[in-house]
């Protein structure tokens, strides 16, 4: 192949001469040249089955070491723990994180629809299970509110208070609730354990990357909707007023009905202590927020609140004296462990698949910030198994499903925590409160469990400031977190996060419906191509149009494609194949005519070859007095030029098309045959990336009249390769 001029001389500007500078001087490449002589596959023999399945199933002590610590993470960083370094921060840390935990686990109960009680099992078990299993080391795992709603939601449909009305009736208004309650919690614990199987098995399927289909704005318009839903739920207990809890579509706006129609019946002391509790709690956590630096570690408003409202309770009788909803009993000790009933596993599995994908999302979500800022990892399939067996495992000592806490974990970072012996020591915190002391919770007013979920639901109501932000910056993202926010609230948790990843996956289509599309310019006395349409200094190369659309073609888009491709350019391939093929025909009927003539023409053979070859020439010489090429008129028509290339010129000034597929990740069979179809040889030429080339040769692409000679590995390489074309012909 012969040597051209330098293909790529980059030099710096006189103000940039201090900048790197280089030079390159190589042939012009195109595929058929790179894959024939200037590149060599590696010679690879094939693995049979057996051998994979083998190699696979294959056990060394290596092997068999890494499968443990990955299965068991703390034996990885346990006998290395630096005590003097991390033990003190730990310590504080666990306190501080088991503090939050108790009021938040009896909080996060009522809207999980089971007796508080169950809330501070589920802040005990699955917190201990995970310091064995996880891989993060400032996740707080426990009681999360969007988890406990949607599983409370759950329970609601499952054991409605309709079926327990005494009598069977619903005329008295009299409930069962102790079998209620009850029947709640074997569907909560059921509920839980499947959700565990989900995760678990998800986990060793390797499916932790499951969470990248809940992209950022979908997850904070959902979790801001699950803010609206918790915070109407809660008004009830803040009034002081009995109303049904709904679930399902439209559940915001029947719960709202429901306080208004019974807002007279206030309680007004209710009223007060929750609205007391609420201001204080706001109070501190403003505090924490401006005095983070300075506090060595947060001021415990939580349990502040609980124990002064409990003592206040107490003393003044007031569930008696004044009709305060107050928690209620709370057994002391643990539950023995009970299987779960299996028998609802059909109804309940689409609600435990999207509490196993809501619940792992936010907590991998949690897990890489920290571990970001921390610069350690975490194994996003790991962390499904650890989540998967916390909630399976734990399920069968009476929890609900659980995930990571925002409030709790930043908590538990902030106070100095470094491994997951913070985790564990707050859960020690938890079980010494269920064994030794949790009858003493049993005047807490719920009024106050109300007023701790509202404050702790700020954060995610701060969420609605996205809005503007993704106004600036991605409409398509800001339609995504819209989506998710008013289908969640207006359909439920359940339907809304259906709906909500369904119109996120539409955006992807959306974006390879309308890409980007440009006629790329050359930058002077560089091998750079941008938008002509966008940058001054993007010249087109005189006769050539380089065509780039930013999308993979595929089914859904070829057309699409080849019709930006005629808007673009101004020039219809299909069109321009017909009429070629026309012109051929014509000229071959025309050439078989004089032949016919000059059968009964006395003049001698070559000048009737000579006379036709002179008529076709000048016929063609008439129409393309103002054909341009590469910049200079033609002048001739020389008779080495290609029947093809010739006609093309009669049709159009433009003598190449170059497609950019380098922004193409893939193209299926239908747009290989979409784009073969309009490739007219020589007129249309590719720039492809090899991985793109290699996909070509497997669909086939590769046969007369598109050859590999066609394709070319940079823009400038087939820019070059024009040009020269038309200067020898």
């Amino acid at each position: 192949m012969p040597v051209f001029p330098p293909l790529e001389h980059v030099t710096a500007s006189e103000e940039l001469s201090a900048t790197l500078m280089y030079h390159v001087e190589r042939p012009v490449l195109n595929e058929g040249y790179i894959d024939s002589e200037l590149l060599h596959r590696k010679k690879r023999t094939p693995k049979s089955f057996q051998r994979r399945i083998a190699e696979h199933l294959w056990c060394s002590s290596e092997k068999a070491k890494s499968v443990v610590f990955g299965f068991l993470p703390i034996l990885t960083w346990l006998p290395s723990y630096p005590l003097k370094q991390y033990l003190f921060g730990d310590i504080v840390s666990g306190i501080s994180a088991g503090v939050m935990q108790l009021p938040q686990g009896l909080a996060y109960a009522m809207l999980a629809a089971v007796p508080p009680v169950f809330g501070l099992y589920s802040s005990f078990y699955p917190v201990l299970l995970y310091t064995f299993f996880g891989t993060s080391k400032h996740i707080s795992i426990g009681t999360f509110a969007v988890i406990s709603l949607m599983i409370g939601g759950v329970a609601v449909r499952e054991a409605p208070d309709s079926m327990f009305a005494v009598n069977g009736t619903n005329a008295s208004q009299i409930v069962d609730f102790e079998a209620r309650d009850a029947r709640r919690v074997e569907v909560v614990v059921a509920m839980t354990t499947l959700v565990g199987i989900i995760q678990f098995v998800l986990g060793l399927l390797r499916f932790g990357f499951l969470a990248i289909y809940l992209t950022e704005p979908l997850v904070r318009g959902f979790t801001t909707a699950a803010a609206v839903h918790v915070s109407v739920s809660q008004i009830k207990y803040l009034l002081g007023v009995h109303t049904a809890r709904f679930n399902g579509p439209l559940s915001v706006v029947y719960s709202l009905d429901a306080v208004f129609r019974n807002i007279a019946s206030t309680n007004v002391v209710t009223l007060i202590i929750g609205l007391v509790c609420t201001v204080f709690l706001y109070f501190i956590k403003d505090l924490n927020e401006r005095f983070k630096k300075k506090l060595p570690i947060p001021i415990p408003g939580e349990i502040i609140v609980v124990i002064v409202s409990t003592g206040i309770s107490y003393g003044m009788v007031m569930s008696e004296n004044y009709g305060v909803e107050v928690v209620g009993k709370i057994p002391t000790g643990l539950l023995p462990p009970k299987i779960p009933d299996f028998s609802v596993f059909p109804s309940l599995f689409p609600d435990a698949f999207a509490i196993a994908v809501v619940g792992f999302s936010i907590a991998i979500s949690l897990a890489k910030i920290f571990a970001l800022k921390h610069g350690y990892s975490v194994d996003g399939n790991q962390e499904l198994i650890a989540l998967g067996l916390c909630n399976f495992m734990s399920s069968f000592f009476h929890t609900f499903a659980v995930t990571a806490s925002m409030s709790r974990s930043l908590v538990q970072e902030s106070t100095g925590g470094h491994t997951e012996i913070a985790g564990l020591l707050a859960s020690l915190l938890v079980l010494l409160v269920v064994v030794a002391i949790g009858f003493v919770f049993q005047p807490l007013p719920t009024t106050v469990l109300a007023a701790i979920i509202m404050v702790n639901l700020l954060g995610m109501f701060k969420q609605m400031k996205d809005i503007p932000a993704l106004w600036r910056t991605s409409k398509i993202e800001l339609a995504i977190w819209l989506v998710s926010f008013f289908a969640s609230v207006l359909l439920g948790l359940d339907y809304g996060l259906v709906v909500a990843m369904g119109f996120a996956i539409l955006t992807v289509i959306y974006r390879t419906q309308c890409p980007k599309n440009a006629l790329l310019g050359q930058i002077p006395d560089t091998g750079l191509y941008f938008d002509v349409d966008e940058y001054e200094e993007a010249e087109e190369c005189s006769g050539i149009k380089i065509f780039q659309s930013n999308t993979s073609i595929y089914f859904a888009n070829s057309d699409l494609y080849v019709s930006a491709l005629k808007a673009k350019t101004g020039i219809d391939p299909a069109k321009l194949l017909a009429a070629r093929k026309s012109q051929l025909k014509y000229a071959k009927r025309d050439n078989g005519e004089r032949k016919a003539v000059n059968h009964c023409s006395p003049v001698k053979k070559n000048d009737v070859e000579l006379g036709i070859t002179h008529e076709v020439v000048a016929g063609a010489k008439k129409q393309m007095d103002h054909v341009y090429t590469n910049g200079q008129m033609t002048e001739n028509h020389t008779e080495s030029e290609s029947e093809d290339d010739f006609f093309l010129q009669r049709l159009t000034p433009i003598h190449t098309i170059i497609l950019d597929f380098t922004p193409v990740n893939f193209i299926d069979s239908v747009g290989a045959k979409t784009i073969k179809s309009i490739l007219v040889r020589p007129f249309i030429c590719l720039c492809c990336a090899g991985t793109l080339v290699s996909d070509l040769r497997t669909l086939k692409f590769f046969c007369e009249p598109v050859t590999p000679d066609l394709i070319f590995p940079t823009i400038h390489d087939a820019v070059l390769h024009c040009k020269h074309s038309r200067d020898v012909q």
